[in-house]
């Protein structure tokens, strides 16, 4: 089985919920664990987040959402074109935000790690970022 989709929407919070329910729909197909599906969402919604909050501070602009399965390979990517890391191990260590005044933990891409098997960003200031994350399924027990 291969398959793919594209979603974009405006980069407003209200959209998260709507990335990361589309992703879990998504998903259904290879017939996922709830834990595989809670991981994906929860590692899809930081993602969004960023793209969103850090991305596109103070602005509405646009954020992709491309998910790929492949068998049981899930490959994602979050997109946005505002305007980049300009130290991405830095932004990766835990606890760093560039927008503390909101109150951000810092624990984004810490996130991202702990619940997708690989995550990769690239970024370049003033062209904006693209986080791309994989997840091996694993078999369900019918």
């Amino acid at each position: 089985m291969k398959n793919q989709m594209k979603l974009e929407f405006d980069s407003i919070s209200e959209n998260e919920g709507f990335a990361r329910v589309a992703v879990a729909a998504f998903l259904t197909q290879a017939n996922p664990t709830l834990e595989e599906v809670a991981d994906v969402k929860t590692a899809v919604s930081e993602a969004v987040t960023n793209a969103i909050i850090h991305g596109y501070p103070g602005e509405v602009h646009t954020v992709t959402v491309i998910a790929r399965l492949e068998d049981k390979q899930l490959e994602l990517e979050v997109v946005d074109t505002g305007v980049g890391i300009l130290d991405v191990a830095k932004a990766m260590e835990p606890m760093y935000t560039t927008r503390p005044e909101l109150e951000r933990s810092g624990m984004g891409f810490l996130f991202m790690e702990a619940f997708m098997d690989q995550v990769q960003v690239f970024s370049k200031p003033g062209e904006g970022t693209r986080v791309q994350m994989k997840k091996l399924l694993r078999k369900r027990e019918e």
